[in-house]
């Protein structure tokens, strides 16, 4: 089975509409697939979670589908976004001092793509 896990950097809704969707996508066709985010994308759950948001049904979707593997646990603390982070039921990742490590999805058989 293909497996890829989609680590979102960048806090710009535009990029991660295309994480949002290739995700879905993935997921339609049968991938292992999940969303990890990192750096200024934690900030992006405060807005995701408002369904005025344009994106919002998008990230409603992949939250069903389960396709959130969680947030950078450091990062979030860092954007000031631990709270909202937790509140949306995202799990916390930290096996690398505080940051999710690829090396652990790698070892999984996941490959890594990077947005």
């Amino acid at each position: 089975m293909n497996k890829t896990a989609l680590f979102a950097f960048r806090d710009d809704p535009m990029c991660f509409i295309h994480v949002l969707l290739t995700a879905l996508d993935m997921k339609a066709k049968g991938f292992e697939t999940g969303i990890v985010l990192e750096g200024a994308a934690t900030k992006l759950i405060t807005v995701l979670t408002s369904p005025e948001h344009p994106l919002h049904q998008l990230y409603a979707s992949a939250r069903e589908q389960n396709l959130f593997f969680g947030a950078c646990r450091a990062c979030s603390a860092k954007m000031g976004v631990l709270e909202a982070v937790q509140a949306a039921g995202l799990p916390l990742l930290d096996d690398m001092k505080g940051h999710p490590g690829m090396a652990a999805y790698m070892e999984r058989g996941f490959t890594i793509l990077t947005f």
